[in-house]
């Protein structure tokens, strides 16, 4: 197989009130050497809830959280993160969305890019991180 996918879903389970059908996973690994993240909110990934309504800087914990599982799960680590794409629904949540996530990636050094958009794909959340990462030939 050329490429695993971590922790697949459909989104008919994610977005029931949106009629969506469409075939998804939080991560895939690519030949063995990269994983590509999906855009991670402050969503629990096992019950579907969404968390910290109204909090930029707890949501972007939980984003971030997500992100090292997802990593692990697939054979990496926040260290072994190359790209980072940050989106905000408001300009203003930028420090408090910046702040918590530098204490995840503090001596990383990812390139990253910030985007501010109008809307999320559910209303209460305020902020996504997106990532790819490599997996190394040996465990660091």
């Amino acid at each position: 197989m050329v490429h695993q996918r971590i922790r697949s879903f459909n989104t008919r389970e994610t977005y029931p009130e949106q009629e969506l059908d469409n075939d998804l996973c939080q991560a895939v690994v690519a030949r063995g050497t990269s994983v590509f993240l999906r855009g991670q909110v402050a969503q629990d990934l096992d019950t579907r809830e969404s968390l910290h309504s109204g909090d930029p800087g707890a949501q972007t914990a939980k984003a971030m959280e997500n992100i090292q599982m997802l990593l692990h799960e697939s054979g990496s680590q926040l260290d072994h993160i190359c790209r980072i794409v940050v989106y905000l629904t408001d300009i203003r949540y930028r420090d408090a969305v910046y702040q918590e996530m530098g204490k995840w990636l503090k001596g990383v050094y990812p390139c990253s890019t910030g985007l501010v958009v109008p809307a999320l794909a559910r209303p209460e959340w305020l902020v996504e991180i997106e990532a790819t990462a490599v997996i190394p030939d040996s465990p660091a």
